[in-house]
């Protein structure tokens, strides 16, 4: 979609497939890809970055995918809102483990719970029904983790990507392999099911919308808000916690 209107009296209106600015959308012609192995996206209720997060985005690439926002689900089947096994399932892990130092030479490792790579790799990643993806900030994913016991079910994998996220200084991660939800599915479902068209037609909606974005940025100041959107929340989420200290010893001095 291009040559967005804006309500001089309000905002731009949002486009009813993504959820982004008409400015920013990028949905136009693309068609769901029929994949088997499925898609399941969690998003923190909290995540609120519409311009550059890629949830929904990421979502409407495939025929087989769910995207559902909240804290807590009581099964991956309560999630999904289907029947599934979540040992049939695998979520990209959060741990400290990197698979760059695990399995150097591959793209996606499946890991134990001891942070050890599992035997019999190709036999796991070929049995896999679906993926589950955490998406919000480092915080907020591991907040979807400790919230879903479930999840400690389901199959761990690491992805071993070539290259930083495209993201690049608009959304810095706080690790080197962190890669965006669209990156993520476009790496795993590709491949899982070796089918390299995946990934590129996903990068190739990330990429647009990262131009746009940057060249939105570029002639409306008002964007620079959400440069670092994440890393922003942690600043304020720590300077109310300092001034709260200091309220309260100003209390206890009186």
């Amino acid at each position: 979609m291009t040559d967005a209107p804006r309500d001089a009296e309000g905002p731009e209106a949002e486009c009813p497939r993504c959820g982004k600015q008409l400015s920013l959308c990028v949905c136009e012609g693309i068609e769901p890809i029929d994949n088997k192995v499925a898609l399941l996206i969690l998003q923190h209720p909290q995540e609120q970055d519409k311009s550059l997060g890629t949830a929904r985005l990421t979502a409407l690439h495939f025929a087989n995918a769910t995207l559902k926002v909240g804290l807590s689900w009581a099964s991956l089947a309560k999630a999904l809102g289907q029947p599934a096994d979540p040992h049939a399932w695998a979520i990209l892990y959060l741990g400290s483990a990197r698979a760059a130092a695990l399995a150097p030479d591959v793209d996606i490792v499946a890991i134990n719970k001891k942070g050890e790579v599992e035997p019999q790799q190709q036999g796991i990643l070929r049995g896999l029904e679906g993926v589950v993806l955490l998406d919000g900030s480092w915080s907020q994913a591991k907040a979807l983790w400790w919230r879903n016991p479930w999840m400690l079910k389901c199959r761990r994998i690491l992805l071993n990507p070539a290259r930083p996220s495209r993201y690049g200084k608009l959304r810095r991660e706080p690790r080197s392999d962190g890669l965006s939800t669209i990156e993520s599915a476009a790496m795993l479902i590709s491949r899982l099911e070796k089918r390299a068209e995946i990934e590129t037609a996903l990068l190739a909606s990330f990429d647009r919308l990262l131009v746009r974005y940057r060249a939105l940025q570029s002639a409306s100041p008002t964007l620079e808000h959400a440069k670092h959107p994440r890393m922003r929340k942690g600043h304020a989420s720590r300077n109310r916690s300092q001034n709260d200290r200091r309220a309260k010893a100003m209390r206890r001095r009186r």
